[in-house]
């Protein structure tokens, strides 16, 4: 392997999108390490900033917040649902979608546009985890609440108008890992069968050794040390043992039998080589896999440049990549 210390940053200014460079090279630079004693105030700032991003609509969707059971022994988790009206008593797919946020950040009301949009636009039901965040609630308790979200909509698929041979698990950043990770464990625990994945440019390495992680770090985005930092409060309870692939899917050796996948990354992005080499270690292990990587695109640029014509073709995508997935008959059980 290379020696990625000698890996220089890459000035973004130089490489970003077009699309919105004029408002990228005005963000402030405030993207620095988090600290364990301080991320209250820090959740506020990026909760705030998060909230205040442009919305999809959601006149066409039944929207309903409920409370679930959790994990044995530990707290109800919160999920919202979001129905299109005009399902009757068709069976829709459903999807459990975990928001971003670096496992330290995030709610059900900062999940974004993707879990409503693909609601509307492609006919599913999506349910939205409030999962625990670190450092509070390091791993596993954020994955657990995850898994048992899964649980739940598969064992009240009826009530809920979902068909269970078409369960859809996804999120964006670090709700992409915990995606992947869902399929992993899910897969391991011999629980509900997941029908497709989509991991939109996810946390999956904590080692930060690939040459992106080294690449990228402007603090106006997520970069190198914002990542660390995080890791290492997720992470906290496995100080000096080793990580579990559940936690860090890129550690996981063997990836068969995990269902078809779709995800895409900005080639700006400090995710951007984890990424490419585990949907090519999925494709070597059998499992279909569309990837698209958006040259100019930084990390999580479809949530905060939502209105660019890029985010736009990003959507279009991952819509029609679902619409597609859903359509599929499931020719092992026919």
């Amino acid at each position: 392997m290379e020696n990625n210390n000698q890996i220089k940053p890459v000035n973004i200014n130089d490489r970003v999108h077009l699309d919105y460079r004029d408002i990228w090279i005005t963000l402030p630079k405030g993207m620095k390490p988090f600290e364990e004693d301080k991320i209250a105030g820090s959740r506020k700032v990026v909760n705030h900033v998060l909230a205040s991003l442009p919305s999809y609509p959601t006149d066409n969707l039944e929207i309903t917040n409920r409370t679930i059971p959790g994990p044995e022994g530990a707290p109800e988790i919160a999920v919202r649902i979001y129905k299109p009206k005009d399902s009757g008593s068709e069976k829709l797919p459903g999807i459990l979608w975990a928001h971003g946020g670096g496992y330290l950040f995030g709610n059900i009301d900062s999940a974004g546009q993707w879990p409503i949009r693909l609601a509307d636009q492609v006919k599913c039901i999506s349910v939205v985890v409030d999962y625990r965040l670190a450092p509070e609630h390091p791993y596993p308790a954020g994955l657990e609440d995850c898994y048992a979200a899964l649980v739940w909509v598969v064992q009240n698929a009826e009530e809920l108008g979902i068909d269970v041979d078409r369960i859809v698990v996804g999120g964006e950043s670090a709700g992409g890992g915990m995606s992947a990770a869902l399929t992993l464990l899910a897969r391991d625990r011999k629980g509900p069968k997941i029908f497709f994945q989509m991991p939109l440019y996810p946390m999956l390495d904590d080692l930060n050794i690939t040459s992106s992680s080294y690449e990228i770090t402007d603090e106006r985005s997520w970069n190198r040390e914002t990542n660390i930092s995080a890791w290492g409060m997720y992470l906290k309870n496995y100080k000096g043992k080793e990580t579990p692939i559940y936690a860090a899917p890129s550690r996981a050796k063997d990836l068969s039998g995990l269902p078809p996948a779709f995800f895409f990354i900005g080639d700006l992005d400090v995710f951007r080589d984890e990424t490419i080499e585990y949907s090519q270690r999925l494709m070597q292990a059998g499992t279909p896999v569309e990837l698209h990587v958006y040259s100019g695109g930084t990390h999580a640029f479809d949530v905060f440049f939502s209105e660019t014509d890029l985010s736009k073709r990003v959507f279009s995508t991952g819509v029609s990549a679902l619409k597609n997935a859903v359509s599929w008959k499931n020719t092992k059980n026919t």
